[in-house]
């Protein structure tokens, strides 16, 4: 053994031999002074430097064709918006679904994603459509072909998710019933989370652009580092300042503050309405005690009385949500992940990750502001879709004509419309509206239109 170890050291000081340093620690060199590979170290770090380089470049591009591609959305129209918030709706329920775990005995079954988006368009359909129904029942409801629809929606979504839950019991396979129900189950999570949150995203929008881009803004602004208290503290103070300021410029816009009356609107054209009085400032008197705080501060002012916009204190809350709760839709989001192993939802966006991974923070604040909305800010009193639906739905065609008529006079007596058609030529009566034609024949001679032949028209001359 002694005679085994003596022979050995030899082998080692040649192979320790063979290859040494230079000085500079850097390429080595052999006993005959040839030069050997660079350390495989250098090569690492050379190479995790340039694959970090093109990340954040790449990132750094995404990132402001995100930008651009939301502003241009937005300044475009209320309906672009809207597509793009659909657009993040399925492309965030595909991550969402993408992420569990397929048994591979499990992966021959049939009709397990058809259903999912099955599920997906269904929810889409309803939810959707009671948007548009509820802010355009003037335009659906005076439609031919679309009132059969607007009229029995509920039911016609309520049937849709029927057949899909008939389909997906049917669908069941001895062997696969734990997985199949762990997939509907996971399928209507995810539409809960994903796809009814951001149905309220897109009421936001039909109530005003500023409901929806406000809340999208605080949420960007809230800097919290580390997630250390500190930070929150920090992110509250400065999304709170930040809101302050954002809403005093948004609310001088017609465009941002008005709801949606006109699909064609845009930034250029803006809208008209009569703003909600949240954004008309008042003026409020100062509690003494905060008189006492401004004299001690400075002697010659003395504030009694301060002049701010309402909304300028519902933005307050809205900032601390923004801050305090919404980052738990991101922590939320990094609990999921952590439960099945995976860095992002999907890569979705070069250098960001997956759509959820960008807007797991937005749901759940898009979702509180509409909320938040419905409760202290909205005024409730009645539309012209309100008024058409309740006509439609609750008067027979001879009831609806007699409103016609009386708002017809309505107008005359109060002279919005006048009374006088002033005809040219025996074409002219019979190219008008058969309602128009009898309210006006009415107002001037009092007989009822359904007793007037063509011949007597002529009097209208």
């Amino acid at each position: 053994m002694t005679k085994g170890r003596k022979d050995s050291r030899p082998h080692q000081r040649e192979r320790s031999g063979s290859q040494a340093h230079s000085p500079n620690g850097g390429a080595r060199e052999s006993t005959n002074g040839a030069p050997t590979e660079p350390p495989l170290k250098e090569e690492d770090a050379k190479a995790a430097y340039e694959k970090k380089k093109q990340s954040i470049i790449q990132r750094t591009i995404w990132t402001f064709v995100m930008i651009g591609g939301f502003f241009t959305a937005m300044f475009m129209g209320h309906i672009y918006i809207i597509m793009v918030i659909t657009a993040i709706q399925v492309i965030s329920f595909k991550e969402i679904i993408g992420i569990a775990n397929v048994p591979s005995r499990a992966r021959s079954l049939q009709f397990t994603k058809t259903l999912n988006w099955y599920f997906l368009g269904t929810a889409l359909y309803y939810l959707e459509g009671e948007s548009i129904v509820y802010y355009f029942k003037h335009i659906v409801l005076a439609d031919k072909v679309l009132l059969p629809f607007a009229r029995n929606h509920r039911f016609i979504g309520f049937i849709l998710y029927i057949l899909g839950f008939v389909f997906f019991v049917m669908s069941l396979q001895k062997g696969h019933y734990k997985f199949q129900f762990q997939q509907f189950a996971w399928t209507h999570m995810a539409l809960i989370m994903i796809v009814v949150q951001g149905h309220f995203v897109v009421n936001e929008v039909f109530e005003g652009m500023i409901w929806f881009f406000l809340p999208v803004a605080l949420v960007i602004t809230n800097l919290s580092p580390k997630k250390t208290v500190e930070g929150f503290v920090g992110g509250f103070v400065f999304t709170a300042i930040f809101g302050v300021i954002f809403t005093n410029i948004l609310s001088r816009s017609s465009y941002f503050i008005c709801p949606v009356n006109d699909l064609g609107a845009n930034i250029w054209t803006g809208l008209e309405c009569s703003p909600n009085p949240v954004f008309i400032p008042r003026t409020y008197s100062l509690p003494q005690d905060i008189l006492k705080w401004t004299s001690i501060i400075n002697s010659n002012i003395v504030w009694t009385t301060i002049t701010v916009a309402p909304v300028q204190f519902h933005v307050f809350a809205l900032s601390t949500f923004a801050s305090l709760i919404a980052p738990f839709g991101g922590f939320f989001a990094s609990g999921l992940k952590r439960t099945f192993n995976i860095k992002d939802f999907g890569d979705s966006i070069p250098g960001h990750g997956g759509i959820t991974d960008r807007f797991d923070c937005q749901f759940i604040m898009g979702f509180f502001a509409f909320m938040y909305y419905q409760s202290f800010i909205a005024q409730y009193k009645a539309t012209v879709g309100a008024v058409v639906e309740q006509a439609i739905s609750g008067l027979t065609p001879e009831e609806q004509m007699e409103v016609v008529k009386s708002l017809s006079k309505h107008l005359v007596n109060q002279g919005v419309m006048t009374s006088e058609l002033n005809l040219s030529d025996d074409d002219d009566y019979r190219n008008l509206p058969a309602w128009r034609l009898g309210v006006l024949f009415e107002l001037q001679y009092g007989d009822p239109f359904e007793q007037v032949s063509w011949k007597q028209m002529s009097k209208l001359k």
